[in-house]
């Protein structure tokens, strides 16, 4: 079966570099066009990119030549790690040109007409991409932490109806890109504040668990307080989470609940889902960013330390791993979703 073509934006960032690694040896997609910075275009991918990730530059990839956002593309399919700064004119810009964008960047994630769909949790949201006026699409997954909140939240409101969330994330630095955050202000230190991080743990999670209507998301009806901090850890965001329900819950009937949960992807086979999006552990030291964030593939929401809750009624820990499902691998896993739901052209 011939490879689907598709663009990687933002190519040569963190989020763009996990992308071609992703990719390198997908079955559905393969890489025929890779855009960045005026300043990176015209030359090589090896020439331009400071290869950050563990895994050697694909080989295909290195002497690709690297466009900018004002150059034609051919590829149907874009997916997009660029940074804020340029996402919002240049992901629009592509989608009124016929082109699906499968974005990372938060530009229009809360956008009335555009899915910020994690496909375990609200396929049904892919629905709003046919309300947009484009000739293609625009569709987003989730900040990091975002994603590995709401994949908890969701089976659980479903069975008992969340009331209020109460968390805290302790954020890789990875998360803040390459370099990053200077070594003497992380190392051997808790940063208490990531700008808009709190904000969007709070709008996104109500959204991603709302309800779609003829009016668009109706978002979930309960409040979510958010504290985000940077720590010195390189990869894996850890969030420590308690939860109010409407009705009495123990913490069998919730790790039961998360153990269960299934979503489309895994319905469909599909080649980036895990066997199961959530896996809970019983040890009581985990889960952890050093032992924990591959466990499938990078592509799950670890929980661990189920226990009640004096205050609300369930406390526990998250962890997930921030730049594979938390960015670029819930991209991927979103377009593969759209594509069997026929939402996309083959």
């Amino acid at each position: 079966m011939k490879r689907i073509p598709v663009a990687v934006l933002g190519a040569t960032g963190t989020v763009g570099q996990k992308f071609a690694v992703l990719l390198q040896s997908h079955p559905l997609f393969e890489i025929e066009e890779l855009v960045a910075s005026p300043r990176s275009a015209g030359r090589s991918y090896a020439e331009v990119c400071a290869w950050k990730q563990d895994q050697p530059m694909p080989q295909q990839l290195r002497s690709m030549i690297v466009k900018t956002t004002e150059e034609s593309l051919h590829s149907s399919i874009l997916f997009s790690g660029l940074d804020s700064s340029v996402a919002g004119t240049a992901e629009t810009n592509y989608a009124e040109k016929g082109h699906f964008v499968i974005s990372n960047s938060k530009n229009h994630r809360m956008d009335a007409d555009v899915p910020l769909v994690i496909p375990e949790v609200n396929s049904d949201h892919f629905a709003l991409i046919e309300r947009q006026p484009y000739a293609g699409a625009i569709i987003t997954n989730s900040n990091c932490s975002t994603m590995f909140l709401a994949m908890a939240l969701a089976p659980l409101h479903r069975a008992f109806e969340v009331v209020a969330v109460n968390v805290t994330t302790m954020q890789a630095i990875s998360g803040a890109g390459y370099p990053g955050v200077a070594s003497m202000d992380i190392l051997g230190n808790v940063i208490p504040y990531i700008g808009d991080e709190e904000e969007k743990l709070e709008t996104e999670t109500a959204r991603i668990l709302g309800t779609l209507g003829p009016g668009g998301v109706e978002p979930a009806p309960f409040a979510v307080s958010a504290q985000c901090t940077r720590v010195p850890v390189f990869d894996g965001h850890t969030e420590s989470v308690s939860i109010r329900f409407r009705e009495t819950v123990t913490p069998e009937r919730v790790a039961e609940t998360l153990r269960a949960f299934r979503g489309p992807p895994q319905e469909l086979g599909l080649h980036s889902a895990p066997e199961a999006p959530i896996v809970v552990t019983e040890q009581i030291d985990r889960p952890q960013p050093a032992r924990d964030i591959w466990q499938g593939s990078g592509m799950v929401t670890v929980v661990g330390r189920i226990r009640r809750c004096p205050v609300l009624d369930i406390k526990m820990i998250l962890l997930g791993h921030n730049t594979v499902r938390g960015a670029a691998g819930a991209a991927i896993l979103n377009a593969e979703t759209l594509l069997a739901m026929g939402h996309i052209p083959a």
